[in-house]
């Protein structure tokens, strides 16, 4: 397997306006693995994340200092394809945010904008593809044209996973995408994540220490803006190298 890095990070500092928010980070993430980012609220997880897409572009007076490479090109570039990379760099939000339209048109959205398909079959085989992907299919089949509102939050939010999957990303981010479901549904979460990163590069933004320990190949804690530790889930749970993280994992700060 592959064990160059999909994105490479290099000293990246970010700024709201003139207040700092990030110092500093870097972060090699590995093709076909899930990275965990953790912290207490506030440190940092979640505009580390929106800079891996440059979701953060949409906040008036933002800015980026450092490097961020996908497959060895910086995207923060001024010739770098936003939507391009947007379209390789999938995100799953908080809440589960599905159109308020059918399912099918839900999941056919992305390729139609993109121009991706010139048929319908081909269209119905990439929705097909992408629900199944998203272990939803079953669930759906027979009603495609049902408001994706009308489903529970726990399938919406794997309805808003198929539509990343069906323009067929390399990367995905999960930014804290259980914390608004029930045990069950995020059960199903934590199942299809283990699943995709067969195909997909996986990073998660999660307040469930648990959750990043079960699904997570590397963690990375992160502190006041700060990367504190990062290294191989296990290792990092089990044997930090910083006082900081210990105390973090065993609840004794945060």
């Amino acid at each position: 397997m592959n064990s160059l890095p999909i994105i490479a990070v290099h000293n990246l500092d970010f700024f709201y306006a003139a207040k700092p928010a990030l110092f500093k980070v870097s972060m090699d993430i590995l093709p076909n693995r899930v990275t965990a980012l953790i912290g207490p609220s506030g440190c940092g997880k979640s505009t580390f994340l929106r800079c891996l897409n440059r979701m953060n572009d949409t906040i008036p007076g933002t800015r980026v200092e450092g490097q961020i490479l996908l497959e060895g090109k910086n995207i923060y570039a001024s010739d770098y394809n936003v939507a391009q990379l947007r379209q390789q760099v999938g995100m799953v939000f908080q809440k589960p945010n599905p159109f308020p339209q059918s399912v099918y048109d839900n999941v056919a959205f992305g390729p139609r904008v993109l121009g991706m398909v010139q048929s319908k079959p081909q269209l119905d085989e990439i929705v097909e593809k992408s629900l199944r992907d998203a272990a939803l299919w079953d669930e759906v089949k027979d009603d495609l044209k049902a408001n994706a509102l009308g489903y529970s939050l726990g399938q919406q939010q794997r309805i808003c996973i198929a539509r990343v999957l069906a323009v067929k990303p390399e990367v995905i981010l999960f930014d804290e995408s259980t914390s608004a479901l029930d045990p069950i549904a995020t059960g199903h979460i934590e199942d299809l994540i283990a699943e995709l990163k067969k195909q997909y590069t996986i990073v998660i933004v999660t307040h469930n220490m648990q959750q990043a320990g079960r699904v997570s190949d590397f963690t990375g804690l992160f502190w006041l803006g700060e990367l504190v530790e990062f290294g191989a889930t296990e290792r990092l749970f089990t044997r930090p190298e910083k006082e900081l993280t210990d105390a973090y994992l065993t609840g004794k700060m945060g």
